[in-house]
């Protein structure tokens, strides 16, 4: 049985990226700046290849690891589709348009013509900011009002929070495809619905986020996959990410761990030649975003000790890769993404070759699960052998 499965630890950046003076993002280093404990598998030395030292805490990997190497990102943006685009075989040689970060944040023209379209009273925020914090700050105003609050980052997004209950998921939801169309023209990557439930002060996002992103530019593995009649298998916010273009069966999930137990199921009924494409968001959102690194540690941890469990579900001839989509360092400055290395950790019964060094593109990751696969390359990036 030959099967492939990559799973995105979101944000787990590792360092080192050769062009991080470029977005100011010189010293990130999301898993140096987090390791407290010994990781296994090679994440320690894929850390090394990019920045040169050993993260406190890891050794060697142990026998049977399978390879490691850090990737550089060829793509000219540090955001969730850029760096998932060029994992699959499609780095991102254009620029994103992005909304300037303070107030009004988005041009009048589109405000009004969603105040319109949604009829709504209006809208509040208007400025970039951190997701958590503006619904605290507005959430009660938004209730009162009806206004939905718009905000965006230093992603290329639109970002608009309404409450469940008092807003309405299902308007939310359409008010969020209307802008998807409207924000066509100034070339942003994600329109993304953030719902949240609560009182004030209590305020509590929930797991209906939706992410309206355009589709990759050009051809991906997962395309590739589609056409070869593999089955694919996309869990979390995976078939958003790729605007639900070839990625198979939709698999959601409310946080990692129950997103984990999902992967354990996929693993278990995966036929020969499926793929399983997995990302874990709660380390960007809930410990990245919000500059937690004591949480971020937790949930690495978590992650960690779930590891033997997986390796014991594979089957001779699954290739598992860990991998992430960009930085997200909860010890540096802002809320934003950083730029930074990836690890690609490769393991799997009989996965063997040891350290594979810097890979000029996330783009290796993609072609290796092809070749592994046996499908053809798409020609942007080297398979790991």
């Amino acid at each position: 049985m030959t099967r492939a499965f990559v799973i995105v630890l979101d944000s787990l950046g590792i360092g080192g990226a050769p062009d991080a003076a470029r977005f100011g993002d010189v010293g990130a280093d999301t898993l140096g700046h987090l390791a407290e404990q010994v990781a296994r598998l090679g994440l320690g030395s894929a850390a090394e290849i990019a920045t040169g030292r050993m993260p406190r805490g890891f050794g060697e990997p142990g026998p049977g690891a399978g390879f490691w190497a850090a990737a550089a990102e060829a793509s000219r943006g540090k955001d969730t589709p850029t760096g998932h685009w060029e994992i699959a075989g499609c780095p991102v040689q254009f620029d994103w348009g992005y909304f300037p970060p303070d107030f009004p944040s988005f041009p009048a023209e589109l405000v009004d013509a969603l105040v319109r379209d949604g009829d709504l009273p209006g809208i509040l925020g208007n400025c970039a900011a951190s997701g958590t914090t503006i619904i605290d700050q507005l959430g009660a105003e938004h209730i009162a009002t009806g206004k939905p609050i718009f905000y965006t980052s230093a992603d290329s997004v639109l970002q608009i929070a309404a409450h469940e209950s008092h807003f309405g998921l299902d308007r939310l939801l359409a008010l969020c495809e209307r802008a998807r169309v409207l924000c066509d023209p100034y070339n942003i990557g994600r329109v993304i619905a953030r719902p949240f439930l609560g009182a004030p002060g209590h305020f509590k996002r929930t797991a209906n986020r939706h992410d309206y992103a355009v589709p990759p530019p050009a051809e991906t593995m997962l395309d590739r996959l589609q056409a070869a009649g593999r089955p694919v298998t996309s869990l979390g916010k995976i078939g958003d990410i790729f605007a639900h273009r070839a990625t198979g069966t939709i698999v959601k999930g409310e946080s990692n761990e129950v997103l984990m137990a999902k992967t354990l199921d996929l693993v278990g009924s995966a036929p020969d030649g499926g793929f399983g494409f997995i990302n874990l968001v709660d380390f960007d959102t809930l410990y990245g975003h919000r500059r937690d690194p004591e949480g971020y540690a937790a949930a690495l941890v978590a992650f960690d000790a779930w590891l033997p469990v997986l390796e014991a579900a594979l089957d001779p001839g699954d290739l598992v890769i860990l991998t992430a989509d960009h930085g997200c360092d909860p010890t540096w400055p802002g809320t934003d993404h950083t730029r930074e290395c990836v690890p690609v950790v490769g393991f799997g019964p009989g996965v063997s070759g040891g350290d594979r060094g810097l890979r000029a593109s996330f783009a290796d990751i993609g072609e290796t699960v092809l070749a592994h696969l046996g499908l053809p390359p798409i020609g942007t990036g080297r398979a790991i052998g």
